[in-house]
């Protein structure tokens, strides 16, 4: 059964959650990861996720791509309610609403970059939007490097392939997890800044957990955690905002 997203005034979210919480173990050994937890991810919107150690800004992102189930609450993805899906149809949705870009790439060693911006689609068995591969190639500068594999590109171009990848199938939301942690200050900053260009030019809805205030700062908005909550946001942040609000939280 497909559950919309409830409607508030002015907003066109395209993910959401709703007094979402997240409790790891039982009893005297209870962790509470997430506590009630309300937010909204517009359409095109680029937000950051903060906090301290352990604030559980993780656990909300597995949470809204459906990475990880929720103790209690809502999470909202694309118009479907997918805290009320059983595993198999939550794993078509990830498959098909949600893309990932990670800190280590993730990219299989013995494909091509072709091969492996191609895979999400050779999995759930579609064909690729021919245009929006050879867009995504050329924008991201991979052209001259589709047919090599992981082990003969550096670590921006195997980042840029990671980034074609989620973005071939055309997902709701893009989730970026730590994505300029192993990249050298250029790379990093060209991969955020084309990130913010996919807002724009693609309606591309971007979300991403990072520790790195000059990296939060690509984005629209931070949301900044503490001990479960989301205890702060942050609109059009600066580095220097971040980082104040940051060392609030004694981060």
């Amino acid at each position: 059964m497909t559950t919309t997203i409830p409607a508030r005034p002015g907003l066109h979210a395209i993910a959401a959650t709703i007094a979402l919480s997240k409790t790891y173990g039982s009893g005297d050994t209870a962790v509470d990861a997430l506590t009630d937890v309300t937010v909204d991810f517009p359409t095109g919107s680029f937000t950051a996720i903060m906090g301290p150690s352990g604030s559980g800004k993780s656990t909300l992102m597995h949470c809204l791509a459906g990475l990880d189930r929720p103790t209690s609450g809502q999470v909202f993805l694309a118009g479907l309610e997918i805290t009320r899906l059983g595993d198999r149809d939550l794993t078509d949705a990830r498959r098909d609403q949600v893309g990932f870009v990670f800190q280590a790439f993730n990219l299989l060693p013995t494909l091509t970059a072709r091969q492996n911006i191609l895979l999400p689609l050779d999995l759930a068995g579609r064909r690729p939007n021919d245009a929006l591969f050879e867009r995504l190639v050329a924008s991201l500068r991979l052209g001259d490097r589709l047919g090599h594999l992981p082990s003969q590109l550096s670590g921006g171009q195997q980042q840029r392939v990671a980034i074609a990848r989620a973005l071939i199938t055309s997902p709701a939301v893009v989730f970026a997890d730590e994505p300029t942690g192993a990249l050298d200050s250029r790379s990093g900053h060209d991969l955020l800044a084309y990130l913010r260009r996919t807002t724009v030019e693609l309606g591309q809805t971007i979300v991403m957990v990072t520790h790195d205030p000059n990296a939060a700062a690509y984005a629209d908005r931070v949301l900044l955690l503490s001990d479960g909550r989301i205890v702060d946001e942050l609109a059009n942040p600066s580095v220097e905002l971040i980082g104040a609000s940051m060392a609030k939280l004694g981060a």
